[in-house]
Formats: C-alpha cells, structure tokens, sequence
C-alpha cells in the first residue's frame, strides 16, 4: 500500500498529517483486519485451553440412549 501523507507543522513540529480520504479508508479497513485476526487468534487459544469431547462419544452417548 502506497500512501501520500501531507504532514503539518506546528512551531516548527510535525503536528498532523492528512491522507488522501481513498488511502485512509485503506488503512482502516487493514487496521479491522488486524484486529479481527488478533481476536481469531484469541478465539482460538482459547478454545484450545478448553475441555473438549470428541464428536464420536457425543454420537455415541446419543445413541446409546
């Protein structure tokens, strides 16, 4: 991703910067995508952290009753 940032000082500071509005929804929409993997990855730990029962002693019990 290529951006064109437009900084601005302030007393001789970089104080701001401005983005094209196209680049800007860019980077949102990679920023969600970074959070939302981050919270597959949590998901996912903590299912592995979790107490499981295989599917085929689900299917088992159900059938055995």
């Amino acid at each position: 991703m290529s951006i064109h940032p437009q900084i601005i000082e302030k007393e001789g500071k970089k104080e701001f910067v401005v983005l094209p509005y196209e680049e800007f929804l860019k980077i949102q929409e990679a920023l969600n995508d970074f959070q939302d993997l981050q919270d597959l990855r949590a998901a996912k730990a903590e299912a592995e952290a979790s107490p499981a029962t295989p599917l085929h002693a689900i299917r088992d019990d159900l059938l055995s009753d």
